[in-house]
């Protein structure tokens, strides 16, 4: 990996991997969900939206069709702390895909038929969450978890506070948050790192200015039960707990007990509650890290009559791995499987490409393949029961509960030792 700063602070970074059939490049701006006061909720999702809305030079339909026209895809995602903006072509067409990402980005028009057509857009996608429970379930765990923070808020924002944003609101965001000490650009695959530092200064170079701190540190988790009532087929819950950083020192080992605990086909709650028991089709954990914080949870689609016995099985997979960690078997396993699906998820540019720029917004460095790979083979048993009874200590368990219980009455107790 290649890194260079230009003088107004924009970060480049490359990794030239000329076997590679494709190249990927993104505009990543350390800025999304987390750093928006409670009146900006859903702005940068916004904002991502509108910067395919036409240019100086291009319409959106000239956009869209000179992107097509050489069959390679232009998009962009906004997350909790960050918000990219990448293109992936094969190499000869790359000229062309650095053009339209600096014209999108330095360009654009916000025009005001733009900002409202596109308000509608997402208005409708909002709805569309709201009408897949499977998601909205993890969405109203993270309000009730981390009630009242950045953090909690679902990135898209509310119906309400989308349709609040005028022209100015946005000009006013990018003029505070979108500045060169935010901005890395970062590429991967068939491409020369000086060609891509030729493009970056002659389209970024005259950015100023640095970006306001507006963040207020992590959030506090709160633990308990919270049930929405809603009818539907399945009951669909999150049941959570504290997790940790991106950085954490217990990251590995964090990284493994997920995976052994739902990270798989093969993992302890999968085979138990769906395979043993047929009480679910769909079963997994997860980790969420952010740069200071972050929860572990359990998702699980069931029936009302079997939400009780469910919650049951996963507190107890939590209780045992906390008192016996992971046989010697497992352990070589998940670490397999860690690797491997580590080392399979980078055999595409744009996900190279997603590799070092997160690396970067993290860590603040290029993290080798090879010191992740050591870091996974360094972890102990000892090291799982340590990270396991840090994450699930009594008294912090959170439930979410969407959907139609059908009479079932649940309480506090379901957390309870």
């Amino acid at each position: 990996m290649q890194a260079t700063r230009l003088s107004n602070g924009v970060r480049v970074l490359s990794e030239e991997l000329a076997e590679l059939p494709s190249v990927t490049v993104g505009i990543w701006v350390e800025n999304g969900s987390r750093y928006e006061r409670p009146d900006q909720a859903g702005i940068s999702h916004f904002l991502e939206h509108l910067f395919f809305k036409g240019t100086e030079r291009r319409t959106a339909a000239n956009i869209a069709e000179e992107i097509d026209a050489v069959g390679g895809v232009l998009n962009a995602f906004t997350g909790k702390e960050y918000t990219c903006y990448y293109g992936k072509v094969l190499p000869d067409h790359l000229p062309l895909a650095l053009d339209l990402l600096a014209d999108i980005f330095t360009h654009s028009r916000f025009a005001a038929e733009e900002i409202e057509r596109e308000r509608s857009v997402i208005v409708q996608e909002i709805s569309q969450v709201e009408d897949t429970p499977d998601d909205y379930v993890h969405e109203l765990f993270n309000l009730a978890f981390w009630p009242g923070h950045p953090l909690s808020r679902p990135i898209a924002g509310t119906a309400e506070s989308v349709g609040r944003f005028s022209r100015d609101d946005f000009l006013s965001f990018l003029g505070v948050r979108y500045r060169p000490d935010r901005i890395l650009i970062a590429g991967a695959g068939n491409l020369r790192h000086d060609e891509l530092v030729s493009v970056a200064a002659r389209s970024f170079g005259e950015l100023g200015g640095r970006a306001s701190f507006v963040d207020g540190g992590p959030p506090q988790p709160q633990a308990g039960l919270w049930v929405h009532e809603k009818g539907l087929e399945q009951v669909h819950l999150c049941l959570g707990a504290p997790g940790i950083a991106q950085g954490d020192a217990d990251r590995y080992a964090a990284h493994l007990l997920n995976l052994a605990i739902g990270g798989g086909m093969s993992s302890r709650l999968f085979q138990e509650i769906r395979e043993r028991r047929g009480k679910a089709y769909t079963v997994y954990s997860f980790l969420a890290s952010y740069l200071d914080v972050g929860y572990v949870g359990v998702y699980v689609g069931t029936s009302a009559e079997w939400v009780r016995e469910v919650v049951e099985v996963i507190r107890g997979e939590l209780g045992r791995v906390a008192r016996d960690g992971l046989a010697e078997a497992e352990l070589a396993r998940v670490k397999n499987q860690m690797k491997g699906n580590m080392l399979l998820g980078l055999e595409t540019s744009d996900s190279r490409m997603s590799r070092i720029a997160k690396n970067e917004i993290y860590f603040g460095r290029d993290v080798p393949i090879e010191e992740v790979a050591r870091g996974i083979d360094g972890v102990g048993n000892e090291d799982i029961v340590h990270v396991a009874k840090r994450l699930f200590r009594p008294g912090t368990l959170a439930l979410t509960v969407l959907g139609d219980l059908r009479g079932e009455k649940l309480n506090d107790e379901v957390l309870r030792e």
